[in-house]
């Protein structure tokens, strides 16, 4: 039996983002979220570069942050507005709270708390929305997140 095209399996490679500083961008999901730096590639001629980003439980399922290089004179050479034509990226945490947490001591606004002990979201330092969602169970209300009001968009 042959297979259709639409009957074949197909498998989920990446999510691309366009992003503005390439260097906060990369310390907000290394640093912040624990992904993991997978390959780059600088194209001189195309003035960009991409870099690919993972999780290790899911190493096939890649973030590719695009980054164009500024005009000669520093200034960007694309405007990506407020990013709310992306929906958001997914990661389940194995702590909702400690993550949180984490990310706002660097500097990180939450601007969905986990209330709910289940759900957060953030923004990446290009505007793009980031949920958390905790592994398992709902975690037990805890403060200061359970009083903490919505902050900004997501």
């Amino acid at each position: 039996m042959t297979l259709t095209p639409l009957e074949k399996p197909m498998k989920y490679l990446h999510t691309m983002i366009r992003v503005r500083d390439l260097d906060a961008t990369l310390k907000f999901f290394c640093e912040g979220l624990g992904l993991r730096e997978t390959r780059r590639m600088d194209n001189a001629p195309g003035k960009y570069t991409l870099v690919f980003l993972a999780a290790d439980e899911t190493p096939d399922a890649e973030i590719e942050l695009t980054y164009n290089w500024p005009a000669s004179d520093g200034a960007p050479t694309e405007d990506y507005g407020s990013a709310r034509n992306f929906g958001h990226l997914a990661f389940r945490v194995d702590d909702v709270y400690a993550t949180c947490a984490h990310l706002q001591a660097m500097g990180v606004t939450i601007n969905r708390p986990p209330r709910d002990g289940h759900m957060a979201f953030v923004r990446s330092p290009d505007l793009i929305s980031v949920e958390l969602l905790q592994k398992g169970e709902r975690l037990p209300p805890r403060e200061p997140w359970a009083s903490m009001p919505n902050t900004g968009s997501w």
